[in-house]
C-alpha cells in the first residue's frame, strides 16, 4: 500500500510539468479535449478500454460523489502505465487553468498527507492513484462525448458537443486538512492550504459586514454538517437567500466578484470567460452571499453564492485527521442551467 501511495505521487507531480508543455496552445478546449482523450483511448488495451469508456447515456455518467470509495466507475490511474497515466492527466490538464490543475493535483498528493496523520487508524485506502477517468461516449466533432475524473475529495466532469466544451460540472474540490498543521513528509508540507482563497476571501467578506447588512447575509447560526445535493445530478435550489451584491459597497462588490471567481477560474481560460458572461448577462447584482456559522477558523462555517445561472456551497465543519476542529473544506460550483449538460427538470 505505501509503495503504490508513493509512486502516484510522483507520477502525480511529474505529470504538471509533463501536461502543460503537452498543451496545444493554440486550440479551443474542446478540441484539445478530443486530441488528448484520443491519444489517451490508443494507449489502453482491451481490458482498460471497457473499464474507462462507457455509453454516452449510460446512468453512471451523472453518478458523482466526493466520498471515499472501494470502488468506482472508469479506470483508476493505479491501473495505468506511466505513459498511460501522463496521457490521462494531459486530458484532465486540457480541461482545467493551470489554477484548477494545480488545485487537483493537490488533492491527489493530499491522500499521502491523510495516509501518515490517520496511521493504522484508518478506515479507507488513501492512495494517490485512485482517482479515474472515464469517458462517455466517442471523442469526436460531431455529437457529444463525456469525461469524468474522479476520487476521494475531487469529482471534474464535462461534456463536448460539436468540438466545443458545453458543460464543465458538477465541479468539486475539498480537503482533509485544509490547513495542514502537522509536520508530514512530501511535497505538501505544513501549512499547506490548497483552498486558501475559497476561504479567506468569504472571511474578509461577511466580516466586512456589520448592522443590517450582516444580519442579511446570515441565514443562520449554525453551519449545515455538508453541502447540499452532494451526488445528486442536479441542484434543485429556491429562492436566493443572502445579502445580494446590490447591497455591498464598492469594496465588498470586488471580494465577491473576487470569491466568485476563484471558482470560474478553475477551468479552462476560454470556459471561464464564457462563466463570466452569462454572469455578467443576467446581471451581478442579482448574486446573493449567504453565510451560516462561525466568522472565525477552527469554528464551523458555510457559505453559498447563488446567482441567476450558478450556485457555489462551501462547508467547514468537519475535524481534520489530527482531530483539529473545523478543518475539512468541501467546495462546490453547479450549473444552474443544468449540470452534465442536462436541463434542470
Amino acid at each position: 500500500m505505501r509503495l503504490f501511495v508513493r509512486s502516484a505521487v510522483a507520477v502525480s507531480i511529474c505529470a504538471v510539468a509533463c501536461t502543460i508543455i503537452g498543451l496545444k496552445v493554440g486550440d479551443p478546449p474542446g478540441q484539445q479535449m478530443q486530441t488528448f482523450a484520443e491519444s489517451f483511448v490508443a494507449s489502453l488495451d482491451a481490458d482498460q478500454k471497457a473499464k474507462a469508456i462507457m455509453a454516452y447515456d449510460s446512468p453512471a455518467r451523472v453518478d458523482w460523489h466526493f466520498i471515499p470509495k472501494k470502488s468506482r466507475k472508469g479506470l483508476m490511474i493505479r491501473e495505468m502505465n506511466t505513459a498511460q497515466q501522463t496521457a490521462a492527466l494531459r486530458l484532465v490538464r486540457a480541461a482545467l487553468s493551470e489554477m484548477g490543475y494545480d488545485k487537483t493535483n493537490k488533492i491527489m498528493m493530499n491522500e499521502k498527507v491523510l495516509f501518515e496523520l490517520e496511521g493504522d487508524k484508518r478506515n479507507w485506502d488513501r492512495d494517490s492513484g485512485m482517482y479515474y477517468l472515464t469517458l462517455f461516449g466517442e471523442p469526436k466533432n460531431e455529437g457529444s462525448w463525456g469525461m469524468s475524473f474522479e476520487g476521494h475529495h475531487l469529482s471534474l466532469n464535462f461534456v463536448c458537443r460539436d468540438g466545443k466544451m458545453v458543460d464543465s460540472t458538477p465541479q468539486f474540490f475539498a480537503t482533509n486538512p485544509a490547513t495542514i498543521m502537522d509536520e508530514v513528509s512530501g511535497p505538501l508540507g505544513k501549512g499547506t492550504r490548497i483552498l486558501k482563497e475559497e476561504e479567506d476571501l468569504a472571511f474578509e467578506l461577511v466580516r466586512s459586514l456589520s448592522g443590517k447588512k450582516l444580519e442579511t447575509a446570515m441565514i443562520a447560526d449554525k453551519a449545515p454538517a455538508e453541502i447540499r445535493f452532494a451526488g445528486e445530478a442536479q441542484p434543485k435550489v429556491g429562492k436566493p437567500e443572502g445579502i445580494s451584491m446590490g447591497q455591498l459597497d464598492p469594496a465588498g462588490k470586488q471580494l465577491l466578484q473576487d470569491l466568485v471567481g476563484v471558482y470560474v477560474d478553475a477551468v479552462a481560460d476560454d470556459i471561464a470567460a464564457q462563466r463570466r458572461e452569462l454572469i455578467q448577462q443576467s446581471g451581478w447584482d442579482n448574486v446573493y452571499f449567504a453565510w451560516a456559522g462561525a466568522t472565525e477558523p477552527g469554528i464551523g462555517h458555510y457559505y453559498r453564492v447563488r446567482g441567476n445561472t450558478f450556485l457555489i456551497e462551501f462547508v467547514n465543519t468537519q475535524p481534520d485527521a489530527s482531530g483539529n476542529p473545523a478543518n475539512h473544506i468541501h467546495a462546490v460550483w453547479r450549473d444552474l442551467t443544468g449540470d452534465f449538460d442536462l436541463p434542470i427538470e
